[in-house]
């Protein structure tokens, strides 16, 4: 018993001495400049309490009261949340180099930094390499052209993964399930040149697991990441079991790599004719051994094909569900897409990527989508690598910046009838775009640190959800009414549905048969 007094005679110690020393902290940054206002905060835990379960939808209230450029305290984490337009534009116009630095949390911080990471990398030399290699050599539009055979091989799959999973329109399906395989084997096949997941790929299988498991841990909140002092003692595992995961999904990559090297020793794969994978570029980059590595090491290569994986399956399933979930929620969008869709290409062709550009509603399908769902609701956090002023307010050094792109595609200020899936809003003329000039409309960011996978997006998320809406009608499962559907949001990597969507995909011929 005496151990026991003893020991919450200590922690409250610890917790006086902690909260004098972050009081202490905050009132000397407060003392250097004019802070953006914010909500009161508590010693020690600052205002995590009132991050809710949607963050996003908290700060959304939380900038009503206290202004569209905003001061939260996350445990000693100052941050500052931005939830307009106009914030936005003078943040990317004005500040994009100083607070272009990122934040990295403590679930993703390995034991070898962060070489090779063009999300988490800090602004500078090293990363703008690793962004012009991708640009150049992964997203580039003539790249794009070339690899159009292997989107489309993917989601033809995924259209007969569909069918079988529906047994014809009789059974239900997990919709976002085969958006995140399609996306999966996507990627493996711009990567490595192979599907991963397939019946003979047990590796492959065995990458998709621990893949799925390091976007679930590293997507929980952690409270280390708001009490530093916490950070040794890892109380919640996530960064130990991210970090597990990270490294056995490693070991599989480097088998891949280590494949690939005695393949091209025995010139069997490496063929002049041979179209080149992203695994091929980077095995062959050779840099100035200045600024750039003279090469690039197993391990950077190991980080670089991973973060492909996990930047593009997630952010693409997320949309491709909440796309779908819409059209059933609103099903007169659905017919009107569709329609669209069956009249430009007709019952018996199939969809292309050179269809698109007939297909305007299927297109405001997908903006609407990005402007009311964003993948990345704060984008990924920006972090101030000096101090700086901005709209006449003191930004401290190493402050978290976390652009609430979720309130600002919401903001009756600047659209009509904000919180309604409306796609015609699109087909007006001169409408906004997603390409990071219209600042009410930002999904993928802005700036020097805007998502570079966009051109790629743009053409995936149209392909795979046009094909299943132009080969399939959709009915939501056991009689439920569209206006019964779940439409809840769950905060993770993405902003993903609280409960994943699940509808009878009924095959076109079968419909063309009981006509």
């Amino acid at each position: 018993m005496e151990y026991v007094v003893m020991g919450l005679i200590i922690a409250l110690l610890l917790w006086v001495t902690w909260a004098v020393v972050t009081e202490r902290s905050h009132r000397r940054l407060e003392e250097q400049g004019q802070l953006p206002p914010g909500p009161r905060w508590w010693p020690v835990v600052g205002n995590i309490f009132q991050l809710g379960l949607s963050p996003h939808e908290s700060f959304t209230v939380l900038a009503r009261k206290h202004g569209p450029i905003m001061t939260l305290w996350l445990g000693s984490m100052s941050t500052v949340v931005i939830s307009s337009s106009e914030v936005a534009s003078v943040m990317f116009k004005n500040h994009d180099v100083v607070l272009a630095g990122r934040k990295i949390y403590e679930a993703m911080k390995g034991d070898y930094g962060n070489e090779g990471s063009i999300i988490t990398a800090q602004y500078g030399t090293h990363w703008r390499m690793l962004r012009r290699l991708c640009t150049t050599e992964f997203f580039v539009t003539s790249r794009l052209d070339g690899t159009h055979g292997v989107r489309s091989r993917c989601i033809d799959r995924m259209v007969r993964f569909v069918e079988e999973a529906g047994a014809s329109g009789t059974k239900s399906v997990e919709v976002g399930r085969f958006f995140f395989l399609m996306a999966f084997n996507l990627i493996g096949n711009l990567m490595f040149s192979k599907d991963l997941l397939d019946p003979n790929s047990e590796s492959g299988a065995r990458f998709f697991y621990h893949a799925g498991q390091v976007m679930e841990f590293a997507g929980k909140p952690n409270v280390a990441d708001f009490l530093p002092i916490l950070k040794w003692l890892d109380p919640q595992g996530l960064r130990r079991k991210t970090q597990f995961h990270v490294e056995r999904a490693f070991e599989i990559a480097g088998d891949f790599i280590k494949e690939r090297m005695e393949n091209c020793r025995e010139n069997e794969f490496c063929t002049q004719d041979k179209r080149k994978d992203y695994l091929d570029v980077l095995l062959e980059f050779r840099g100035d051994g200045k600024e750039e590595p003279s090469m690039f090491s197993s391990r950077t290569i190991n980080v670089i094909i991973f973060e492909m994986f996990t930047a593009g399956t997630d952010t693409t399933t997320s949309t491709l569900e909440w796309a779908m979930a819409e059209l059933l929620y609103n099903p007169k969008k659905l017919k009107k897409v569709q329609a669209e869709l069956r009249s430009t290409i007709g019952p018996d062709k199939k969809l292309e990527e050179k269809d698109i550009e007939n297909l305007p509603y299927l297109k405001a399908v997908i903006k609407e989508t990005l402007r009311l769902h964003p993948p990345l609701p704060f984008l990924v956090p920006h972090m101030a690598m000096d101090s700086c002023k901005m709209l006449g307010y003191f930004i401290p050094k190493e402050t978290q910046i976390l652009v609430n792109v979720w309130a600002i595609g919401r903001d009756p200020k600047a659209w009509d009838d904000p919180l309604l899936f409306k796609p015609e809003r699109f087909l007006m003329p001169n409408m906004v775009d997603y390409k990071g000039h219209h600042f009410e409309y930002i999904p993928f960011g802005s700036g020097r640190r805007m998502c570079p996978a966009v051109p790629l997006a743009s053409r995936v998320l149209l392909l795979a959800l046009g094909s299943l809406l132009h080969l399939f009608d959709w009915v939501l499962p056991d009689g439920l009414n569209p206006e019964e559907m779940d439409m809840t949001e769950r905060m993770g990597i993405t902003l993903r549905k609280a409960v994943p969507l699940k509808a009878i995909p009924i095959p076109q011929k079968d419909l063309h048969n009981d006509v």
